[in-house]
C-alpha cells in the first residue's frame, strides 16, 4: 500500500483537479459536453432570473397585505403564479441535463482509467505492491469526482451570477447591507478554511480508505467462505473484521466531532441571515421611509447575495469529501502513469523478447524487494515438443521462476527469448474462472463463437468432464463456477480451455495437482497429441515421463538440469 499525503485546499489540489477533468474537455467528446455545460449556464441563468422576481413578487403582494390592497394583493399572487408555471420546467430540466452530463463524464473517465488500469498489466503489478483499493477509486471515486464536480462548479456559477443580480436590488434598497455583507462573508470564510479546513479533509481522506479497506475484507471473506469454514474460523476472521471496522469507526468519530463544531457555525451562519437584514434596515421601515414589502426583497436579496458570498462555508462538508476523491484518484492515475512508463533495467529486471523456442539466458530470479536469491544464473533452452519439469523444495522459487518465463515476474536479471501472445499460456493451481455461462468457461479469453457447440462438448469429453454440461443445463448455463465445481473439475475444464487455445507452450503451476494419476496422465498424453509442449512445476513425479528434461532448484539459488538435450 502506498503512502498518500494528507489533502487540503490548496493550489497542488486545484492542479490535480485540472489534470483528471482536463483530458474530457478536450476529448472527442468535447463538443456535447460544452454544449450541455452551456445549456447549464443558460437554465442557471433562468433560475437567477426566476428567484429575482419571485423575491420581487414576494414583497409586492406583502406590501399590498400590509397596506390592504386587494386588487394589487391578487394581481400580484397571479403573476407570482404564472410565474411558478414558467418556472418549473426550467429547474427540472437542469437538474435531468447536470446529471446526464455527469453520467456522459463518467462513462468516458471510468474507460480511460479502465484503459490505464488494463495496459501493460497495471491491474496485476498494482496489485503486488501499488495503490490501495483500486475498484473502489474506479467505481466510486471517478462517479464522485464527475457528479460533485458539476455540482460544485454549477454551486460556484450560481453564486457569481445571484451575486450581480441580487446586488442591484439590495444597493438600491440599502448599500449599509452591502458593506455589513462584503465584511461578515469574508470574515466567515477565512475562519473557516483556517480552523477546518486540513483537519476535516484529512479526516474524509482516511475515512474513504478505512471504509474501502473494511469493504474488501468482507468481500474476501465471501470469497474464501469455504476454506474458512472447513477451518472453523469465524471468531478470527470475525475479530479481524471488527479490528477493521474499529478503525473506521475510532476514524469517523472524529470526523462527526469537527461535523459538530462545524455545524455549529454553519447554523450560527444560516440563522443569523434571517435576523440580520432585518435589523439593520428596521428602523427605515418604522419611520416608514421603506415599505414592509421592500424589507422582504431585502431580506431576500440579502440571503441570496450572503450565500453566494459564504458558498465555501455552506458547502464546506461536501468540499471536504471532494478533495479527498480529488487526492484518491490523482493517486491513482499517478501509479498508473507511473506502471505506464516504467521500462525495466536491465541490471535490476529480467529482459523479456518474443522468438520462436523458449530460452533463458544467464536469468537469476529474486523476491520482489530484491531480499533473496531464488535462482542463479540459469542458462537452459527448451525446444518446441522437449518439455521441462521443474522440482524443489518448498519456497526454492519454482512458481516464481515459471512467472518469470511467463513475462510476470520481472525482478531479476538476465534475458527470456519466449512466443509471445496466445503461443504461451499458464495455467495456476487454483484456475480462474470468469463471471459467464458454462460456453465462457472454456473459449475464454477468445470469443464465444469461436467454436461450435460440439466441439466444445467433444473437449469436455477430452478431459473426462462428459456429462458436466448436461449437469448444469447446458453450455448457456450461467453458475458461480468456482463454488459449484470442484477443485479436480476446475482444474480439468481449466485444462480443456488451454487445449483449445492450442498453445506452442504451456506453463503448469501444480496445475494437476487435485488430480488422480490416471487424469493426470489422460491430461498430459492430449498435450502430446497437440504437440503442445509442457513446462511444469509440480510435486508429482510420475508426470516427468510427459518431459524431455528435469530442472531441480535447490532453494539457495544453485540449480541442477538433467535430461536429454543438454
Amino acid at each position: 500500500m502506498t503512502t498518500e499525503e494528507t489533502p487540503g485546499f490548496n493550489a497542488r489540489l486545484w492542479f490535480r483537479f485540472v489534470a483528471i477533468a482536463r483530458p474530457y474537455w478536450l476529448s472527442s467528446q468535447r463538443l456535447p459536453a460544452w454544449g450541455m455545460f452551456a445549456l447549464l449556464i443558460v437554465l442557471l441563468l433562468g433560475q437567477t432570473a426566476f428567484n429575482v422576481l419571485f423575491n420581487q413578487e414576494t414583497g409586492e403582494f406583502t406590501s399590498a397585505l400590509a397596506a390592504k390592497d386587494a386588487d394589487r394583493f391578487w394581481r400580484s399572487i397571479w403573476f407570482f403564479t404564472a410565474t411558478l408555471l414558467a418556472a418549473v420546467p426550467i429547474y427540472a430540466l437542469y437538474y435531468y441535463v447536470r446529471d446526464v452530463l455527469g453520467l456522459r463524464w463518467r462513462r468516458w473517465l471510468t474507460d480511460r482509467f479502465l484503459q490505464r488500469y488494463f495496459s501493460q498489466r497495471a491491474y496485476y503489478r498494482l496489485d503486488t505492491g501499488g495503490i490501495d483499493n483500486p475498484d473502489q477509486r474506479i467505481a466510486e471515486d471517478i462517479n464522485s469526482f464527475t457528479q460533485q464536480s458539476l455540482y460544485f462548479s454549477m454551486v460556484v456559477l450560481g453564486s457569481v451570477i445571484d451575486l450581480v443580480a441580487f446586488s442591484a436590488v439590495l444597493w438600491a434598497i440599502s448599500r449599509s447591507l452591502v458593506l455589513f455583507l462584503i465584511v461578515y462573508a469574508v470574515v466567515s470564510t477565512l475562519f473557516t478554511g483556517a480552523v477546518f479546513g486540513k483537519r476535516l479533509i484529512g479526516l474524509n481522506f482516511r475515512q474513504l480508505q478505512r471504509e474501502a479497506d473494511f469493504r474488501f475484507s468482507l468481500v474476501r471473506v465471501r470469497e474464501h467462505a469455504e476454506p474458512i469454514a472447513f477451518h472453523d474460523g469465524e471468531a478470527r476472521e470475525m475479530s479481524a473484521l471488527q479490528r477493521v471496522f474499529g478503525k473506521l469507526y475510532v476514524n469517523y468519530q472524529r470526523v462527526l466531532g469537527w461535523q459538530f463544531k462545524l455545524n455549529l457555525l454553519q447554523y450560527s451562519h444560516r440563522f443569523l441571515t434571517i435576523v440580520l437584514p432585518t435589523a439593520i434596515i428596521a428602523n427605515d421601515v418604522l419611520s416608514g421611509e421603506l415599505e414592509v414589502g421592500r424589507a422582504i426583497q431585502a431580506a431576500g436579496a440579502f440571503a441570496a447575495i450572503l450565500s453566494a458570498l459564504t458558498v465555501i462555508v455552506q458547502n464546506f462538508e461536501g468540499l471536504s469529501r471532494f478533495s479527498a476523491g480529488v487526492d484518491r484518484l490523482h493517486a491513482f492515475s499517478k501509479a498508473l502513469d507511473e506502471v505506464g512508463a516504467s521500462t525495466p533495467d536491465a541490471d535490476t529486471h529480467i529482459q523479456t523478447t518474443p522468438g520462436d523456442c523458449l530460452a533463458l539466458n544467464d536469468v537469476s530470479v529474486f523476491t520482489p524487494n530484491h531480499e533473496q536469491l531464488l535462482v542463479k544464473a540459469l542458462t537452459l533452452t527448451v525446444p518446441p515438443g522437449e518439455g521441462l519439469m521443474i522440482v524443489g523444495p518448498s519456497g526454492a522459487g519454482k512458481s516464481s521462476l515459471l512467472r518469470a518465463i511467463a513475462g510476470l515476474w520481472i525482478t531479476g536479471s538476465g534475458h527470456i527469448t519466449r512466443p509471445g501472445g496466445t503461443d504461451m499460456l499458464f495455467l495456476p493451481q487454483q484456475p480462474y474462472l470468469p463471471l459467464g455461462d458454462l460456453r465462457c468457461q472454456l473459449t475464454y479469453p477468445q470469443a464465444d463463437d469461436t467454436f461450435s457447440d460440439d466441439d466444445l462438448l467433444q473437449w469436455l469429453a477430452r478431459v473426462n468432464l462428459p456429462t458436466l454440461a448436461e449437469r448444469f443445463g447446458g453450455l448457456d448455463a450461467e453458475l458461480d463456477w468456482a463454488r459449484v465445481l470442484s477443485v479436480g473439475e476446475q482444474q480439468r475444464l481449466a485444462f480443456a480451455r488451454a487445449l483449445l487455445a492450442k498453445p506452442r507452450y504451456l506453463l503448469l503451476d501444480e496445475a494437476t495437482s487435485a488430480l488422480d494419476a490416471a487424469n493426470e496422465a489422460l491430461l498430459y498424453g492430449q498435450l502430446a497429441a497437440l504437440h503442445i509442449t509442457p513446462i511444469s512445476v509440480s510435486h508429482h513425479h510420475a508426470i516427468a515421463m510427459h518431459h524431455s528434461h528435469t530442472l531441480e532448484l535447490h532453494g539457495d539459488g544453485s540449480w541442477a538440469l538433467q535430461g536429454s538435450g543438454r
